[in-house]
């Protein structure tokens, strides 16, 4: 249970990292931590899926992609436009009201018993995939069906060349 509070700790940390990172390029590599961090609470959960999925999705190819976007842009301090006092104020309200929201949710919290799983291959990849292929088969061939189609899509209409209409 300690290494829970540790890593829920390390998350916070490194979520609030990511909004102070004074350059852009830190607060992506702090979004890295804090999804790693995600990775280590699922596998706690025993929810290796999720764990996987999370590690290849999230961290390999959208922060990748966060990465080279912001790399493209070229942010520096002369193009950053200048905010107003009033938006200030109006940030500091709506960050105020969000900090009492959340302690009146904290205060409101009433604690529970521990949550024992009564199957312990709960959240295994393995009975994910025999559910998966076994009762959803038709749905799931159907969603690859449309996700190449969109593939072939944006192939057809990224390419510049005048001969091919879509």
């Amino acid at each position: 249970m300690n290494i829970f509070y540790f890593i829920a700790f390390l998350s916070v940390f490194f979520a609030i990292l990511v909004i102070t990172a004074k350059n852009p390029v830190h607060s992506i590599l702090y979004l890295v931590l804090t999804f790693f961090t995600f990775t280590i609470h699922y596998i706690l959960l025993n929810a290796q899926f999720l764990a996987v999925v999370n590690f290849i999705v999230y961290m390999g190819a959208i922060l990748v992609l966060f990465l080279y976007t912001l790399m493209l842009m070229n942010l520096n301090k002369d193009a950053e436009p200048v905010k107003s006092s009033l938006v200030k104020i109006a940030a500091v309200i709506g960050g105020g009201c969000f900090l009492v929201t959340i302690i009146a949710s904290v205060r409101a919290l009433d604690p529970s018993a521990t949550v024992v799983l009564k199957d312990p291959n709960l959240g295994l990849v393995k009975n994910l995939g025999k559910t998966l292929f076994n009762e959803y088969l038709l749905p799931f061939e159907i969603s690859s069906v449309l996700l190449l189609s969109a593939m072939v899509g944006a192939v057809l209409l990224a390419t510049k060349d005048p001969k091919v209409t879509v």
